[in-house]
């Protein structure tokens, strides 16, 4: 029987996408009784409309149930029209076997939706369809993706159950899994136990190596594997062992290619990408075109390669060049290679090119594929606002066909680089409702949007996610980022219970603690943190030296401070901008002038940080006209003064009596001159200035006059200068007003109690006092640090 298909293809979904095809097209089928592995064949090229066509004349012949055709039609959907129409085509199927359950779980797992890939395999183990070694490899990459352990033990013991402990493929899988976990020693012992250890199970053990950065053992089991004369690497192995290379440096890149070269290894595209790269990440980019002129056959990877390498040396008009040379060579670039540019785009900073990138991606029909459009979320997002919207990346992301966990990771960064936390956080839940798992990466990123205290049930329930998917065990970033999160809100006990249970902790755990110690006051705390760091060894870096020297000068401990003084010179730290700026800091507020000005003078750009904690330490040391002196070497090096810069000179002018001068700068600071918006402190210490001055009406006129709503704060420093000056009327107007913001703040009942007990009104002072009783606005007594011989010690007043 023979018969001619014509006609509208029977899918909709295409018809939806592209409008009605003719099967036309693709040419006239004519079909025979065995023409159903034809039909197969077809499928198995990928043409999409040829594909479809297929399946519609499958279906007007009645093969739609046919279990080999339904099999070999999951992938082909897959690959051309993404996960959810292969999903439509596998819950169609009457019957499926362990091919069809194995083919729809690689698809979920290749697109990173491993909770629906998981849930899909529990469904085959209740149908009874018994998994395969080829069930159980897919299974195991699952559970390494998501770094569970557990999984991957489990899946490992089910596997031994079903007697694949020698089976080549699972070990190759297992080693990989293992590794990916980190643990290289359980990847090392599977090793060892495959009976026949085929060239697979080597470059798995040798890429778990690299994996784990262990170059020098990677390189061990190469030189093994040559030795035992058996099995001999192939093309596959070196692509692996070049990478590890590129971290030994280039004299050992040059003899393993003297290997490849004695071995007889063809060099292949695979082969030749692989040292193009190698060559290219240790910036030789000579020996890399040498490679690229030994055969005249290059392809898209190859190409690509040279670009990435052009990328990381900064070359960027040499990486837009060989792509335009493809583009004259009529050699279509993949969506790695546009991945790759995409990057480039993100890197320079002219967003015309970006766009540009992106019209050919638009051209080339690849806005759908992920790691195109991974890129372009990332381009997007790097762009300051006024270079393009917020929607801009999210328009890019909702384009992908089957968004990955790389691809939501971007996008929660994105938001949160732009300050949208709440898009952020409804973006990692509508993640986890389409079955994409989140992994350490998006969990860093979306930590680092719970900055603000509204956010700290957010971080609780991020808490509550990482124990249970237990990822705090595996990596460290999630952990530090949940350490840096509560040291922030204050709740230093959380982090440093956090921190406890960490297998591991690095510079940042450290740093994260001693910041939010700083932030609570407890700066002797702080320093214990250096004893600790030097029990594990963990070295001490410039942004950790900084808290440190803060701890310093709020306890005013300059023998710490010199310590760590020396300590950063020796080790090179001293030329961090942070650390100077603290040294400054805390020699100023140690009073140790000279010493501060010394470390100033050997800043080679001193920034504004550095200069304000210069004149800080001059006006807090009473050194006012030295203050305002350095403010204006300030202005004459060229650097921009801001905010705090005028709240120390306005400090210096009060402190030493220049009232007019003082008024001036305040004048000064939001003219053209400055551009520096006055806020609610600066007009506190206009009011401290001309109070200290006893010019008590212009005082309160200033208050008047402030474009913001008065505190409780400015009425209390202008209520100290009545005391001062004994204005009994404008101190009862000043003490009602921050009374009536602040009933609970005592040092406004002593100082009002104070004024009337010097106008000899002792009645009104002792009721003042009975009044503060009241209202348990109670005074905290002060204290006092004395340093006897090693003991610190502190008194009550």
């Amino acid at each position: 029987m023979e018969m001619k298909i014509s006609g509208p293809t029977l899918c909709p979904y295409l018809t939806r996408k592209h409008g009605p095809v003719q099967c036309e097209g693709a040419g006239s089928l004519l079909l025979q009784d065995s023409g159903l592995l034809g039909l197969l064949a077809l499928c198995k090229t990928r043409s999409s409309r040829q594909g479809i066509c297929v399946h519609s004349s499958a279906i007007k012949l009645g093969f739609q149930d046919q279990l080999l055709l339904n099999n070999h039609l999951l992938p082909f959907y897959a690959s051309c029209y993404g996960i959810d129409q292969a999903r439509k085509i596998f819950d169609r199927m009457y019957i499926r076997d362990v091919v069809s359950w194995t083919s729809i779980i690689s698809v979920y797992v290749r697109c990173g939706n491993h909770q629906e890939a998981l849930d899909l395999f529990e469904q085959m183990l209740r149908s009874g369809v018994v998994p395969n070694e080829f069930t159980y490899s897919i299974i195991l990459q699952c559970a390494s993706s998501l770094l569970d352990l557990d999984l991957v033990t489990r899946t490992h013991a089910q596997t031994v159950k079903c007697g694949f402990e020698h089976n080549a493929v699972l070990g190759s899988t297992l080693i990989d899994s293992y590794s990916k976990c980190n643990m290289l020693e359980e990847a090392s012992r599977i090793f060892t136990e495959v009976e026949y250890r085929d060239v697979i199970s080597w470059t798995a053990m040798i890429s778990a190596c690299i994996q784990a950065e262990d170059w020098g053992e990677a390189m061990r089991l190469y030189a093994s594997m040559i030795a035992s004369r058996v099995v001999l690497p192939n093309e596959f192995t070196y692509s692996k062992l070049l990478k590890a290379c590129t971290s030994l440096g280039s004299n050992c890149a040059r003899t393993v290619h003297a290997h490849i070269i004695r071995l007889g290894i063809k060099l292949n595209l695979v082969v030749k990408t692989s040292l193009v790269d190698m060559y290219s990440k240790c910036h030789r980019m000579a020996d890399a075109l040498k490679v690229m002129k030994q055969t005249s056959e290059s392809g898209v990877m190859l190409l690509t390669a040279l670009i990435t390498g052009y990328c990381q040396t900064g070359d960027y008009k040499e990486a837009i060049a060989v792509f335009q040379q493809m583009e004259i060579a009529k050699i279509s670039p993949n969506s790695f290679t546009f991945a790759k540019l995409v990057d480039v785009c993100s890197d320079v900073p002219v967003p015309v090119l970006g766009k540009q990138m992106h019209s050919r991606v638009i051209k080339a029909g690849l806005t759908h594929d992920v790691s195109v459009g991974n890129a372009l979320v990332d381009l997007y997002a790097k762009w300051p606002s006024k270079s393009g919207s917020i929607m801009d990346f999210v328009r890019v992301f909702e384009e992908i066909a089957s968004p990955n966990v790389v691809s939501w990771t971007t996008l929660i960064a994105g938001l949160v680089r732009h300050e949208c936390e709440v898009e952020a956080f409804a973006a990692f839940e509508a993640m986890q409702v389409d079955g994409v798992c989140p992994n350490s990466f998006t969990l860093s990123a979306i930590l680092k949007g719970c900055e603000s205290p509204k956010f700290v049930a957010h971080v609780e329930k991020l808490h509550a996610y990482i124990l249970k998917a237990k990822l705090g065990a595996w990596d460290i970033s999630v952990g530090n980022s949940l350490v840096d999160a509560y040291a922030r809100f204050g709740r230093v006990g959380e982090a440093m219970s956090i921190s406890r249970e960490m297998p591991s902790r690095d510079v940042f755990t450290y740093t994260s603690l001693a910041k939010g110690l700083n932030q609570l006051g407890l700066h002797r705390k702080a320093l214990d943190i250096i004893a600790c760091m030097h029990d594990e060894s963990v070295k001490i870096d410039g942004y950790c030296v900084a808290c440190f020297l803060s701890a310093s000068a709020s306890l005013a401990v300059v023998e710490m401070g010199k310590q760590l003084h020396s300590y950063s010179v020796k080790s090179g730290l001293n030329s961090w901008i942070s650390v100077s700026n603290g040294l400054i800091d805390m020699y100023g507020k140690c009073g140790s002038m000279d010493e501060a000005h010394r470390v100033f003078v050997e800043v080679q750009e001193p920034n504004v940080v550095s200069w304000n904690g210069l004149i800080s330490g001059l006006a807090s040391n009473g050194q006012f006209c030295g203050a305002l002196s350095a403010f204006e070497d300030m202005r004459l090096a060229g650097a921009c003064p801001d905010g705090v810069t005028f709240l120390l000179v306005l400090y210096a002018c009060s402190h030493g009596g220049l009232v007019d001068m003082g008024i001036e700068y305040f004048n000064a600071m939001s003219s053209n001159l400055y551009g520096v918006p006055r806020q609610p402190d600066h007009y506190v210490c206009l009011v401290d200035m001309l109070g200290r001055a006893g010019r008590l009406e212009e005082a309160a006129c200033a208050i008047e006059t402030m474009p913001f709503e008065p505190d409780a704060l400015i009425y209390k420093t202008l209520l100290g200068a009545c005391k001062v000056h004994r204005n009994l009327v404008l101190g009862e107007c000043m003490a009602t007003h921050a009374m009536e913001l602040d009933p609970m703040d005592p040092a406004v009942y002593v100082l009002l109690a104070g004024i009337y007990d010097d106008a000899g009104k002792l009645d009104m002072g002792e009721q003042t006092r009975r009044m503060m009783k009241e209202r348990t606005a109670i005074k905290c007594p002060g204290q006092s640090w004395i340093r006897n011989s090693l003991i610190t010690t502190s008194l009550a007043f």
